[in-house]
């Protein structure tokens, strides 16, 4: 198994559970996070040196990542698994798929890449790659079956992790938050380049905000790991009139406490849906990297809440359109009450299309598939 990101590794972690259920005495190793070694797991390389984000960035690290790519290869030809599991992160792991593929490995994609959106030439080289693909996303499947690829929709393991009613008060209390005032929680990302690019443009947002909600807005960051926690005190040093409360982790407290969440579009959309918080999607590359990769984009969303619900449920600015006045616009909009009551019961029904038992499908997709 082979997963490059904080939300791989909750998968992974999920999935492995799942499957010593079937297969009490399989080994499981790879590359995985600490959630995934909680469970037994042996990661061969550190996991957060998968972590790179764009197209542009990744070749900073070029020849450790194909290093890496290669001894995984090597090594599981050498020595062929059951099976090889491939956990997002598919720029990486798709060409570990066709080479494992190839040499008569099955392989397992999970989390499917996001080709029904762009890049959609890559279905070629996944069609040649994997034996499964495992769909977090129920629109997701279409796409595979009209390119005869075998494909499962297990739902998504965060649904089953947030109750349908949020506690705000009871998250408030925990954070030593005021329970009247109105709360925004700023996310701008796990990644260093996302927190670069977006965190100044989500405390200037903030300043505007803060003069039209009212002085008593509280402004909560929860960082996502010790490096952005450090990058985001360098960053809020040039702000101390904001008094913003920066959290180590605790997104989802923080989020919970929330009245409206101003995000990095990602997994972190989805988990501020699961929560029923109003949300104000952005998000920014480097222009490079944005211009590269604008011409493939093929679909009108890039959360996941409007691509789930196939409208346009809460506000998005991506790249040009991020603006202060955009966002302060948008974010003040999602203060009202009305509004918030008529999103929590489109989030609701989205909450229960995706609270399945993921971990139990997808390993029964994969029992399936290697029939033991």
């Amino acid at each position: 198994m082979v997963a490059g990101e904080a939300s791989g590794d909750i998968l992974g972690a999920d999935l492995i559970r799942a499957l010593r259920q079937q297969f009490p005495n399989a080994v499981f190793e790879g590359i995985g996070g600490p959630k995934m070694q909680a469970e037994g797991f042996q990661s061969l390389f550190q996991m957060d040196r998968l972590s790179v984000m764009g197209f542009v960035e990744p070749f900073k690290r070029l020849a450790e990542l194909l290093a890496m790519r290669r001894d995984i290869i090597r090594r599981y030809t050498a020595n062929k698994p059951v099976a090889f599991i491939g956990i997002d992160s598919p720029d990486f792991n798709t060409g570990i798929e066709l080479k494992l593929h190839r040499a008569g490995v099955k392989t397992i994609h999970y989390v499917s890449p996001s080709v029904w959106a762009w890049r959609q030439g890559r279905i070629k080289k996944i069609k040649k790659s994997v034996d499964l693909m495992l769909c977090l996303l129920p629109f997701e499947t279409e796409f595979y079956h009209q390119h005869n690829v075998a494909v499962c929709f297990v739902g998504h393991p965060l649904a089953g992790q947030f109750p349908e009613q949020p506690n705000s008060g009871e998250a408030r209390e925990k954070l030593g938050l005021d329970p009247e005032a109105p709360l925004l929680c700023i996310m701008p990302g796990s990644r260093s380049g996302e927190v670069e690019l977006l965190a100044k443009l989500f405390l200037e947002s903030a300043e505007q905000i803060k003069k039209t909600v009212g002085s008593n807005l509280q402004l909560v960051i929860p960082a996502a790991n010790d490096a952005r926690h450090q990058q985001l005190v360098r960053i809020l040093a040039s702000k101390p009139e904001l008094n913003v409360t920066l959290l180590e982790q605790d997104s989802h407290l923080a989020m919970e406490a929330a009245d409206v969440v101003l995000l990095a579009s990602g997994t972190t959309a989805l988990e501020a849906m699961l929560l029923k918080k109003p949300m104000v999607v952005s998000y920014r590359l480097g222009e490079l990297t944005y211009r590269l990769v604008s011409p493939f984009i093929k679909t009108s969303y890039a959360s996941i809440p409007n691509l789930l619900a196939n409208k346009m449920l809460v506000p998005e600015f991506i790249q040009s359109e991020a603006t202060v006045d955009n966002l302060t616009g948008a974010v003040i909009q999602a203060f009202d009450s009305d509004q918030q009551i008529a999103l929590a019961a489109e989030f609701t029904r989205l909450h229960r299309q995706l609270a399945v038992d993921s971990g139990a499908i997808a390993a029964n997709a994969i029992a399936e598939l290697l029939d033991l």
